[in-house]
């Protein structure tokens, strides 16, 4: 794909300006004195002002930086690769409250599109989770999440952001691509109560044209385990 505008973005730097001022004494007068009345000539100090300096920086971008920002902004084979994931999947979940226990399965729908001229894909996710609620029990909840990936040409690296409405903080995370294996992986760190950090991995996999799968890992200081899987099946 080729991309229809650019967006530049300039910086402007303001004037910084100094002003001082230096009082400068004049040449002292001579005293005389007659055998009458001694006389005294008093001594007048005048200043002059000083002069003033300003001094302008700018910050604006070069017309090499400017060309580079141009290059910078062009599309390339990792956007057209994830763009290829657009498209209306089904998925089933399995999560693993306990990693040596038995997972729990759910089923939702997501729909990814490529947007801004296939330099990002935005992901909408719906479905139900079971979850344990107050009292401790599994009970079923509606889930709504949204996803924003893309590959950054200053970093070189494939990001993406998550957000849901089982919390209010947006994950980030930074990955590669393995062409051998077909399979994104991404790490990143997330807080999901106050002094709670974790480190988080995820891995992507795609199996074929309609079909990915991907496998999330979490590291609360106690070593890595697997928590969620799921698997996408392309229906459109």
């Amino acid at each position: 794909m080729r991309p229809t505008t650019l967006l530049f973005t300039t910086l402007f730097a303001t004037a910084s300006l100094a002003v001082a001022q230096t009082p400068s004494v004049a040449p002292k007068a001579p005293t005389t004195t007659s055998p009458a009345a001694a006389t005294t000539t008093t001594t007048t100090t005048a200043s002059s002002p000083a002069t003033t300096t300003s001094t302008t920086t700018s910050t604006a971008p070069s017309a090499d930086e400017m060309k580079q920002m141009m290059e910078l902004a062009k599309l390339n084979d990792n956007h057209k690769l994830l763009a290829s994931t657009a498209g209306t999947w089904s998925y089933v979940v399995k999560m693993w409250m306990d990693p040596k226990g038995k997972p729990t399965e759910s089923t939702g729908t997501a729909t990814r599109k490529a947007i801004m001229d296939g330099r990002y894909v935005s992901g909408e996710y719906t479905g139900k989770f079971k979850m344990p609620g107050a009292d401790g029990k599994m009970t079923e909840m509606n889930f709504i999440g949204m996803s924003m990936d893309g590959y950054d040409n200053v970093k070189k690296k494939f990001v993406s952001g998550w957000v849901d409405n089982m919390g209010t903080g947006i994950m980030t995370m930074d990955g590669t691509y393995d062409a051998a294996t077909k399979a994104f992986t991404y790490t990143g760190e997330y807080e999901m109560m106050p002094g709670m950090k974790e480190k988080v991995r995820q891995v992507i996999k795609m199996t074929d044209a309609t079909h990915m799968t991907m496998e999330y890992y979490e590291d609360r200081g106690q070593g890595e385990a697997k928590t969620m899987e799921i698997n996408y099946t392309k229906k459109k």
